[in-house]
């Protein structure tokens, strides 16, 4: 039987958290391409409008909404939005997130709190209205998006590092939940891609260079490459993770980090 690959996702419906900027918009775009009903969601009006208008120019529709994850009440208005529009979501990515970069005992408190309620409560809430929706179809696929550092550690930011290590075991207690409803929960664990996220975090070094010199030592392809990753890597990575075709796939921490997870 022959798969075309290029509309594999054909009327499927997606919602993307933080959908507007770097793999957030790439996944979007990537999904949208593939034949999906795209809904995305984000805090700030002018990039969530810039991403659909940057579909538009590719001939593409993507829908948005104005959602902040950390608000209950918004998670529960988007799920609402899209289920009752077109009945149903089959596809979750919980890409929205936020890094600040301090030592631990530097690190202020309501930095710390705003990390795990983006990074983390955004990720459960989202889910914990998208999953019932799931269970009334008997199937769905969720992908959360951790990062390399929720696997391995680098000085300097605490609490991103923290926050996606929960994500990363959330991921595995999802996994294991609702293996036998049909459900499918991986994770996307990215190295460095170059966003407006790991553009911020440059910015907030005094050595930009030594940083770069430093993350590449850690990722060794990137050297070969001469670059970071792209956020159109990831969005590929996404879309491979809610292929029909990998259905006993689930789970699993899928990194995308330039050898990183290998050293």
């Amino acid at each position: 039987m022959e798969v075309n690959l290029s509309m594999k996702h054909k009327d499927k419906v997606v919602l993307i958290t933080g959908g507007s900027v770097g793999i957030g918009k790439a996944s979007a775009i990537l999904f949208a391409e593939e034949g999906a009903r795209v809904v995305i969601t984000g805090r700030t009006e002018k990039t969530l409008n810039e991403a659909v208008d940057e579909a538009k120019k590719r001939g593409l529709e993507i829908e948005y909404l104005i959602s902040d994850v950390s608000k209950e009440e918004d998670c529960k208005a988007a799920v609402d939005y899209v289920t009752n529009k077109y009945g149903r979501i089959d596809i979750l990515f919980n890409n929205a997130g936020v890094l600040y970069i301090y030592n631990t005992h530097e690190t202020p408190t309501d930095i710390w709190d705003q990390t795990f309620d983006v990074n983390v409560r955004g990720t459960y809430l989202m889910s914990k209205y998208v999953i019932p929706k799931m269970l009334e179809n008997g199937k769905g696929c969720i992908v959360n998006n951790s990062s390399i550092l929720g696997l391995k550690a680098i000085p300097g930011a605490a609490a991103y590092i923290a926050s996606k290590g929960a994500i990363t075991q959330l991921t595995r207690s999802m996994a294991l939940e609702y293996a036998e409803k049909g459900i499918r929960v991986n994770c996307i664990c990215p190295g460095t891609i170059w966003t407006p996220m790991v553009e911020g975090f440059f910015n907030a070094v005094p050595d930009q260079n030594a940083l770069k010199q430093y993350l590449e030592s850690l990722q060794p392809m990137a050297k070969n490459l001469g670059r970071f990753g792209k956020p159109e890597e990831i969005a590929h990575a996404v879309s491979f993770l809610c292929d029909d075709n990998v259905q006993y796939m689930t789970g699993a921490m899928l990194s995308v980090d330039a050898g990183w997870i290998a050293c």
